[in-house]
């Protein structure tokens, strides 16, 4: 499809709109806020009266910040002025939307989002698919990890200073990841202490399907809080996740069970402090996953040394 704005369509992943999507016309302009009298009405506190403005010249998608309180952020960036293109994320107030490619849409398009949203003019067409997850009540933000993928979430959740617990679902594990104005500052799954915190945030954000809720900040204390940077987190996941992934081939499954070679010809004087303490989980343990959970280290590190001590036939697959 060439790039042509009547071609182009802003779809709510994340919020009271999830679902809605609002097409874009050709050499025309919405002004995004909460005033009852503009042409896209997203009616929450953190949205300004004028929020924000999307132009469509030239077969270009521009979209600039009208000034306001809380700020207008482009995958994960704040911006004033900027050309979006395909794919792109959009955050306004606790909405997510995405620039999406669609067909071309008339303007008396069934509206598909709340009437809290005017679309009579602009028309909205109805939505390509049905949330993974409907959450009742009152919420902030919620979506699917599957249609924006949870670093990206962090980032724009770190980038706009957001604070509440982000609770992550994917199949039978539910995480939970704590933030303070955009610092994440504790991180659990299953709310076990088995996983500390570093390692649990790594292992979440490599999870590539579920549903995400961003509900209200929370007040219990931790004695093992994270400082480090959102964004140095981040980065240092993707890392492990690719090396995580190098390293498949010579890993066993989590289900699996390991036990101690007998007779044991390699000599333990040879191992690390780090392998060691290996050989006693699994001496211990024997199951993959709950190995790799009790592990003090990291997954990748706890992987590294697995994949050594199988290979020198210090432990095997039962």
């Amino acid at each position: 499809m060439t790039a042509q704005a009547q071609g182009y369509a802003l779809r709510f992943i994340s919020g009271k709109y999830q679902g809605g999507e609002f097409p874009l016309k050709m050499d025309r302009e919405i002004i995004i806020g909460r005033s009852s009298d503009l042409d896209m009405v997203l009616v929450e506190d953190m949205v300004s009266r004028k929020h924000a403005k999307i132009s469509t010249n030239g077969g270009q998608v521009i979209i600039q910040d009208l000034g306001s309180t809380n700020g207008t952020f482009v995958n994960g960036e704040k911006i004033k002025r900027v050309r979006l293109r395909e794919g792109d994320r959009i955050l306004i107030g606790t909405s997510i939307i995405k620039l999406v490619s669609v067909d071309g849409v008339s303007s008396d398009a069934v509206p598909a989002m709340p009437p809290a949203a005017k679309s009579d003019e602009l028309g909205v067409a109805q939505p390509t698919h049905s949330p993974k997850r409907t959450v009742s009540g009152a919420r902030s933000m919620a979506g699917s990890i599957d249609e924006i993928p949870l670093p990206d979430l962090m980032q724009l959740l770190s980038t706009s200073k957001k604070s509440g617990v982000l609770e992550i679902q994917t199949g039978a594990q539910t995480g939970r990841i704590y933030m303070r104005k955009g610092q994440v500052y504790y991180a659990t799954i299953e709310g076990a202490f088995d996983v500390n915190p570093r390692k649990a945030i790594y292992r979440m954000l490599c999870w590539d399907s579920g549903a995400f809720e961003l509900q209200p900040p929370d007040d219990k204390e931790f004695l093992e809080e994270l400082d480090e940077p959102t964004e140095g987190l981040l980065m240092e996941a993707m890392r492990q996740l690719d090396e995580i992934r190098r390293l498949e081939p010579d890993l066993p499954g989590r289900e699996e069970a390991l036990v101690i070679t007998k007779p044991l010809v390699a000599s333990l004087r040879e191992l690390s402090p780090e392998q060691l303490d290996l050989v006693q989980l699994v001496h211990n343990y024997g199951k993959v996953s709950e190995v790799v959970d009790k592990a003090p280290t990291t997954d990748l590190k706890t992987y590294e040394a697995l994949v050594v001590l199988l290979k020198q036939k210090v432990v095997t697959v039962a």
